[in-house]
Protein backbone atom coordinates (compact mmCIF):
# COMPACT_ATOMS: atom_id res chain seq x y z
CA UNK A 1 0.00 0.00 0.00
CA UNK A 2 1.25 3.40 -1.01
CA UNK A 3 2.44 6.32 1.11
CA UNK A 4 -0.56 8.66 -0.38
CA UNK A 5 -3.09 5.49 0.19
CA UNK A 6 -2.44 4.80 3.78
CA UNK A 7 -3.00 8.92 4.42
CA UNK A 8 -6.22 8.61 2.32
CA UNK A 9 -7.10 5.80 4.15
CA UNK A 10 -6.23 7.27 7.54
CA UNK A 11 -8.34 10.51 5.96
CA UNK A 12 -11.51 8.15 5.78
CA UNK A 13 -11.36 6.66 9.12
CA UNK A 14 -11.06 10.63 10.63
CA UNK A 15 -8.19 10.02 13.48
CA UNK A 16 -8.15 13.13 13.82
CA UNK A 17 -11.63 12.80 15.66
CA UNK A 18 -10.06 10.20 17.87
CA UNK A 19 -9.41 12.87 20.65
CA UNK A 20 -13.62 12.61 21.40
CA UNK A 21 -12.74 8.75 22.90
CA UNK A 22 -10.50 10.36 25.65
CA UNK A 23 -13.51 10.48 27.80
CA UNK A 24 -13.15 7.34 28.29
CA UNK A 25 -10.23 7.76 31.03
CA UNK A 26 -12.74 9.61 33.02
CA UNK A 27 -13.08 7.27 35.04
CA UNK A 28 -9.42 6.96 36.01
CA UNK A 29 -8.47 10.25 36.32
CA UNK A 30 -11.16 11.47 38.75
CA UNK A 31 -10.83 8.39 40.72
CA UNK A 32 -7.25 8.83 41.40
CA UNK A 33 -5.96 6.42 39.31
CA UNK A 34 -4.37 7.55 36.34
CA UNK A 35 -1.09 6.60 37.47
CA UNK A 36 -2.30 3.37 38.21
CA UNK A 37 -0.48 1.37 35.31
CA UNK A 38 -3.00 -1.73 35.23
CA UNK A 39 -5.81 0.93 35.21
CA UNK A 40 -3.85 3.26 32.60
CA UNK A 41 -3.27 -0.18 30.53
CA UNK A 42 -7.41 -1.21 30.69
CA UNK A 43 -8.34 2.76 30.17
CA UNK A 44 -5.69 2.95 27.04
CA UNK A 45 -7.12 -0.87 25.18
CA UNK A 46 -10.71 0.80 25.87
CA UNK A 47 -9.62 3.50 24.09
CA UNK A 48 -8.24 1.91 21.38
CA UNK A 49 -11.12 -0.23 21.01
CA UNK A 50 -13.45 2.86 20.54
CA UNK A 51 -11.07 4.55 18.15
CA UNK A 52 -11.75 1.59 15.72
CA UNK A 53 -15.78 1.35 16.28
CA UNK A 54 -15.73 5.38 15.77
CA UNK A 55 -14.05 4.90 12.33
CA UNK A 56 -16.22 2.13 11.94
CA UNK A 57 -18.92 4.72 12.17
CA UNK A 58 -17.60 7.61 10.31
CA UNK A 59 -17.18 5.07 7.68
CA UNK A 60 -20.40 3.43 7.48
CA UNK A 61 -22.28 7.23 7.75
CA UNK A 62 -19.56 8.23 4.50
CA UNK A 63 -20.84 5.07 2.51
CA UNK A 64 -24.61 6.18 3.26
CA UNK A 65 -24.12 9.81 2.69
CA UNK A 66 -21.89 9.31 -0.34
CA UNK A 67 -24.49 10.73 -2.66
CA UNK A 68 -25.24 14.27 -0.71
CA UNK A 69 -21.81 14.57 0.34
CA UNK A 70 -20.68 14.72 -3.04
CA UNK A 71 -22.88 17.85 -3.59
CA UNK A 72 -21.88 19.58 -0.10
CA UNK A 73 -18.89 22.40 -0.65
CA UNK A 74 -16.79 20.81 2.49
CA UNK A 75 -17.82 16.89 2.31
CA UNK A 76 -17.13 16.60 -1.22
CA UNK A 77 -13.30 16.38 -0.34
CA UNK A 78 -13.87 13.39 1.77
CA UNK A 79 -12.19 9.90 0.28
CA UNK A 80 -15.36 8.22 -0.41
CA UNK A 81 -17.37 11.51 -1.70
CA UNK A 82 -14.21 12.11 -4.02
CA UNK A 83 -14.35 8.60 -5.61
CA UNK A 84 -10.93 7.92 -4.03
CA UNK A 85 -12.35 4.84 -1.87
CA UNK A 86 -14.63 3.04 -3.89
CA UNK A 87 -18.10 1.98 -2.04
CA UNK A 88 -16.75 -2.16 -1.85
CA UNK A 89 -13.58 -1.38 -0.49
CA UNK A 90 -15.51 1.10 2.33
CA UNK A 91 -17.96 -1.81 2.81
CA UNK A 92 -15.11 -4.09 3.13
CA UNK A 93 -13.39 -1.58 5.81
CA UNK A 94 -16.63 -1.26 8.15
CA UNK A 95 -16.81 -5.13 8.20
CA UNK A 96 -13.45 -5.48 8.81
CA UNK A 97 -13.34 -2.88 11.35
CA UNK A 98 -16.37 -4.62 13.30
CA UNK A 99 -15.38 -7.18 12.91
CA UNK A 100 -11.59 -6.90 14.69
CA UNK A 101 -13.23 -4.19 17.44
CA UNK A 102 -16.34 -6.41 18.44
CA UNK A 103 -13.87 -9.78 18.79
CA UNK A 104 -11.39 -7.23 20.65
CA UNK A 105 -14.53 -5.82 22.96
CA UNK A 106 -15.48 -9.63 24.12
CA UNK A 107 -11.82 -10.48 25.18
CA UNK A 108 -11.71 -7.45 27.23
CA UNK A 109 -15.08 -8.53 28.95
CA UNK A 110 -18.58 -9.43 28.60
CA UNK A 111 -20.12 -5.66 29.83
CA UNK A 112 -17.16 -3.79 27.71
CA UNK A 113 -18.57 -5.83 24.92
CA UNK A 114 -22.52 -5.31 25.21
CA UNK A 115 -21.56 -1.49 25.53
CA UNK A 116 -19.28 -1.66 22.42
CA UNK A 117 -21.48 -3.16 20.30
CA UNK A 118 -24.71 -0.47 22.14
CA UNK A 119 -22.13 2.31 20.73
CA UNK A 120 -21.70 0.70 16.99
CA UNK A 121 -25.83 -0.15 16.57
CA UNK A 122 -26.46 3.68 17.59
CA UNK A 123 -24.40 4.97 15.16
CA UNK A 124 -25.80 2.94 12.74
CA UNK A 125 -29.05 3.86 13.14
CA UNK A 126 -28.11 7.43 13.57
CA UNK A 127 -26.61 7.17 10.26
CA UNK A 128 -29.93 5.79 8.97
CA UNK A 129 -32.80 7.26 10.37
CA UNK A 130 -31.77 9.51 13.90
CA UNK A 131 -30.02 12.34 12.50
CA UNK A 132 -33.30 13.17 10.04
CA UNK A 133 -34.84 14.35 13.30
CA UNK A 134 -34.04 17.49 14.93
CA UNK A 135 -33.33 17.02 18.65
CA UNK A 136 -33.41 13.49 18.11
CA UNK A 137 -29.96 13.57 16.18
CA UNK A 138 -28.28 16.00 19.07
CA UNK A 139 -29.67 13.70 22.05
CA UNK A 140 -28.35 10.73 19.76
CA UNK A 141 -24.03 12.42 19.92
CA UNK A 142 -24.57 13.03 23.34
CA UNK A 143 -25.43 9.20 23.90
CA UNK A 144 -22.56 8.25 21.97
CA UNK A 145 -20.49 10.13 24.69
CA UNK A 146 -22.14 9.17 27.65
CA UNK A 147 -21.63 5.29 26.26
CA UNK A 148 -18.14 6.28 26.01
CA UNK A 149 -17.49 7.60 29.61
CA UNK A 150 -19.79 4.11 30.70
CA UNK A 151 -17.28 1.91 28.79
CA UNK A 152 -14.24 3.34 31.04
CA UNK A 153 -15.84 2.93 33.90
CA UNK A 154 -17.00 -1.11 32.94
CA UNK A 155 -13.15 -1.25 31.81
CA UNK A 156 -11.70 -0.04 35.39
CA UNK A 157 -14.31 -0.43 37.57
CA UNK A 158 -14.08 3.19 39.03
CA UNK A 159 -17.19 5.21 39.01
CA UNK A 160 -18.03 8.43 37.91
CA UNK A 161 -20.00 10.91 40.18
CA UNK A 162 -23.51 11.59 39.09
CA UNK A 163 -22.52 15.42 38.22
CA UNK A 164 -19.38 15.05 36.52
CA UNK A 165 -21.24 12.34 34.58
CA UNK A 166 -24.18 15.13 33.83
CA UNK A 167 -21.81 17.56 32.80
CA UNK A 168 -20.36 15.11 30.33
CA UNK A 169 -23.44 14.69 28.95
CA UNK A 170 -24.85 18.62 29.06
CA UNK A 171 -21.47 19.48 27.33
CA UNK A 172 -21.84 16.94 24.56
CA UNK A 173 -25.74 17.91 23.98
CA UNK A 174 -24.12 21.95 23.76
CA UNK A 175 -21.53 21.16 21.07
CA UNK A 176 -23.99 19.51 19.22
CA UNK A 177 -26.33 22.24 19.35
CA UNK A 178 -23.36 24.71 18.31
CA UNK A 179 -22.26 22.36 15.47
CA UNK A 180 -25.81 22.06 13.93
CA UNK A 181 -26.06 25.78 14.18
CA UNK A 182 -22.71 26.25 12.78
CA UNK A 183 -24.21 23.94 9.59
CA UNK A 184 -27.17 25.92 9.20
CA UNK A 185 -25.66 29.59 8.79
CA UNK A 186 -22.61 28.03 6.66
CA UNK A 187 -24.81 25.25 4.56
CA UNK A 188 -28.32 26.02 4.75
CA UNK A 189 -30.93 23.32 5.47
CA UNK A 190 -30.05 21.77 2.56
CA UNK A 191 -26.54 20.88 4.41
CA UNK A 192 -28.81 17.09 6.34
CA UNK A 193 -31.95 16.47 6.40
CA UNK A 194 -32.33 17.70 10.09
CA UNK A 195 -31.88 21.19 9.19
CA UNK A 196 -35.11 21.43 7.37
CA UNK A 197 -36.60 21.39 11.03
CA UNK A 198 -34.45 23.59 12.63
CA UNK A 199 -34.10 27.37 12.68
CA UNK A 200 -32.01 29.73 14.04
CA UNK A 201 -33.72 31.13 17.10
CA UNK A 202 -34.60 27.31 18.18
CA UNK A 203 -30.53 26.55 17.93
CA UNK A 204 -29.43 29.67 19.83
CA UNK A 205 -32.41 28.45 22.85
CA UNK A 206 -30.57 25.05 22.71
CA UNK A 207 -27.06 26.18 22.71
CA UNK A 208 -28.07 28.32 25.62
CA UNK A 209 -29.71 26.08 27.71
CA UNK A 210 -27.23 23.59 27.47
CA UNK A 211 -24.88 25.98 27.85
CA UNK A 212 -26.31 27.00 31.37
CA UNK A 213 -26.90 23.52 32.15
CA UNK A 214 -23.22 22.22 31.66
CA UNK A 215 -21.92 24.98 33.90
CA UNK A 216 -24.69 24.60 36.57
CA UNK A 217 -23.87 20.67 36.50
CA UNK A 218 -20.00 20.96 36.87
CA UNK A 219 -20.10 23.60 39.80
CA UNK A 220 -22.40 21.10 41.80
CA UNK A 221 -19.89 18.99 40.99
CA UNK A 222 -17.28 20.68 42.38
CA UNK A 223 -19.07 22.10 45.50
CA UNK A 224 -21.20 18.73 46.38
CA UNK A 225 -18.68 16.03 45.49
CA UNK A 226 -15.35 15.10 47.57
CA UNK A 227 -12.52 14.95 44.99
CA UNK A 228 -10.40 12.13 46.11
CA UNK A 229 -6.50 13.30 46.73
CA UNK A 230 -3.68 11.09 46.07
CA UNK A 231 -1.08 10.91 49.27
CA UNK A 232 1.96 12.91 48.73
CA UNK A 233 4.56 14.18 50.08
CA UNK A 234 3.80 17.63 48.99
CA UNK A 235 0.29 16.94 50.59
CA UNK A 236 1.44 15.41 53.39
CA UNK A 237 3.57 18.46 54.39
CA UNK A 238 0.64 20.85 53.53
CA UNK A 239 -1.94 18.45 55.98
CA UNK A 240 0.65 19.31 58.89
CA UNK A 241 1.82 23.11 58.18
CA UNK A 242 -1.75 23.95 56.75
CA UNK A 243 -4.34 21.56 59.08
CA UNK A 244 -7.10 23.85 57.89
CA UNK A 245 -6.13 23.92 53.79
CA UNK A 246 -6.54 19.97 53.81
CA UNK A 247 -9.70 20.72 56.00
CA UNK A 248 -11.27 22.66 53.00
CA UNK A 249 -9.35 21.05 50.49
CA UNK A 250 -12.72 19.16 48.89
CA UNK A 251 -13.83 22.63 47.65
CA UNK A 252 -10.41 23.44 45.24
CA UNK A 253 -12.36 21.49 42.46
CA UNK A 254 -14.21 25.10 42.35
CA UNK A 255 -11.35 27.09 41.26
CA UNK A 256 -11.67 25.52 37.75
CA UNK A 257 -15.41 27.08 37.60
CA UNK A 258 -14.08 30.16 35.63
CA UNK A 259 -11.85 28.29 33.19
CA UNK A 260 -14.84 26.09 32.47
CA UNK A 261 -17.02 29.06 32.12
CA UNK A 262 -14.48 31.14 29.97
CA UNK A 263 -14.15 27.48 27.82
CA UNK A 264 -17.42 27.34 27.04
CA UNK A 265 -18.02 31.18 26.25
CA UNK A 266 -15.02 30.91 24.01
CA UNK A 267 -16.09 28.33 21.96
CA UNK A 268 -19.61 30.03 21.82
CA UNK A 269 -17.77 33.05 20.54
CA UNK A 270 -16.39 30.98 17.69
CA UNK A 271 -19.29 29.76 16.98
CA UNK A 272 -21.06 33.98 16.66
CA UNK A 273 -18.54 35.14 15.33
CA UNK A 274 -16.57 32.73 13.10
CA UNK A 275 -18.89 29.89 12.90
CA UNK A 276 -16.91 27.07 13.62
CA UNK A 277 -18.48 25.22 15.83
CA UNK A 278 -18.93 22.81 12.71
CA UNK A 279 -15.53 20.86 13.06
CA UNK A 280 -15.15 20.65 17.12
CA UNK A 281 -12.39 18.31 16.99
CA UNK A 282 -10.27 21.39 15.24
CA UNK A 283 -11.95 24.04 17.59
CA UNK A 284 -10.67 22.55 20.33
CA UNK A 285 -7.16 21.70 18.63
CA UNK A 286 -6.50 25.23 16.84
CA UNK A 287 -7.66 27.64 18.83
CA UNK A 288 -5.07 29.35 21.08
CA UNK A 289 -6.78 30.74 23.86
CA UNK A 290 -9.39 27.70 23.88
CA UNK A 291 -6.10 25.23 23.96
CA UNK A 292 -4.47 27.09 26.89
CA UNK A 293 -7.71 26.99 28.56
CA UNK A 294 -8.50 23.54 28.46
CA UNK A 295 -4.53 23.03 29.19
CA UNK A 296 -4.85 24.99 32.22
CA UNK A 297 -7.89 23.14 33.35
CA UNK A 298 -6.42 20.14 33.09
CA UNK A 299 -3.16 20.98 35.11
CA UNK A 300 -4.88 22.31 37.93
CA UNK A 301 -7.57 19.18 38.17
CA UNK A 302 -4.02 16.81 38.06
CA UNK A 303 -2.25 19.19 40.25
CA UNK A 304 -5.63 18.80 42.84
CA UNK A 305 -5.96 15.11 42.70
CA UNK A 306 -2.11 14.18 42.15
CA UNK A 307 -0.01 17.06 43.79
CA UNK A 308 -2.02 18.76 46.66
Amino acid sequence: MTRKKVFTLLRALRVNQWIKNLVVYTAIIFSGKLFDPNLFIQSTIAFAIFCLLSSTSYVLNDIIDYQYDKKHPVKRFRPIAAGKITIPEATFIVFLLTLISLIAALFFSLPFFFLSLLFILLHFFYSLYLKRYPVIDIFSISFSFMIRTFAGEVATGFHIPIWLLLTIFFISLFMGSVKRHAELVSHGKEGRASLYQYNEHFLDFLTYTFAAATLIAYSTYTYGEVVPQVPTFISKFLAEAFPLMRIASRKWMMVTIPLVAYGISRYAQLLFEKYEGERPEKVITTDRPLVFTIFLWGLIVIAIIYVF
